[in-house]
């Protein structure tokens, strides 16, 4: 029995310890009130898949502040990607607990919970694994970043950084390259299309939308009326 404790306090010791670790070196993100990131976790990523692969790699990326963001782009990221998103603190309760229980029943993972606020942590320093501590490393972020940040340059950087194609980052690189024009004047439609590719940006393009793509769309375009930004 005394062997067990001990072995307990160990066990416990060294997680608390690892938790203290993941903690103590998660990047500082109080800069991002007043800088905008450069590169991210995902492009980085992707450069280096592009030299495995010994393919040409271009990332096309071009910053614009929240202003000149067509609102019809933001309304459909929100309510497609987080409708609670300026109601939650980056942790959306309600979406984890609907989400554990349709993966239960369906006996798999078919339904994910990352917020606006997760996603973007994980783009900026993280990787698409599920690994357990990238998770955890991921809530840590994701408190930072909703404790240092509002929730307005958050969905700026969000928009700005995450990727909508191959070598395609942020919604003004997408807007030109599928659209031909800013992301200011993105249509009610174009910005639903765009929110709906979020899923699987390398495979659905809204430059050629399939079946699968423009229903997605429609789904969008029904939820738009719900979010304010």
């Amino acid at each position: 029995m005394r062997r067990y404790l001990r072995w307990l306090l160990a066990v416990a010791a060294f997680g608390f310890g690892y938790i203290g670790y993941v903690y103590l070196t998660l990047p500082d993100v109080r800069m991002l009130a007043r800088e905008n990131p450069t590169t991210t976790s995902f492009m980085r990523l992707r450069e280096r898949e592009a030299r495995y692969d010994d393919r040409r790699f271009t990332i096309r990326q071009q910053w614009v502040p929240y202003r000149r963001i067509s609102q019809h782009l933001k309304r459909a990221v929100v309510v497609t990607e987080d409708a609670a998103f300026f109601d939650h603190d980056g942790i959306d309760l309600d979406e984890i607990k609907a989400s554990l229980e349709r993966n239960w029943e369906e006996g798999r993972f078919v339904r994910g919970a990352s917020t606006i606020t997760q996603q973007l942590a994980k783009n900026l320093y993280l990787s698409p694994s599920r690994n357990p501590v990238r998770k955890l490393r991921e809530l840590f972020i994701t408190r930072r970043l909703e404790a240092s940040l509002g929730k307005r340059r958050i969905l700026e950087i969000y928009l700005n950084v995450i990727e909508w194609g191959d070598g395609i980052f942020g919604c003004e690189a997408a807007a030109r390259a599928y659209f031909g024009k800013s992301a200011a004047d993105l249509s009610r439609e174009e910005a639903a299309l765009l929110a709906a590719a979020i899923i699987n940006p390398r495979e659905l393009s809204p430059a050629e939308p399939g079946r699968r793509l423009l229903r997605r769309q429609q789904i969008v375009l029904r939820r738009m009326g719900g979010a304010t930004s």
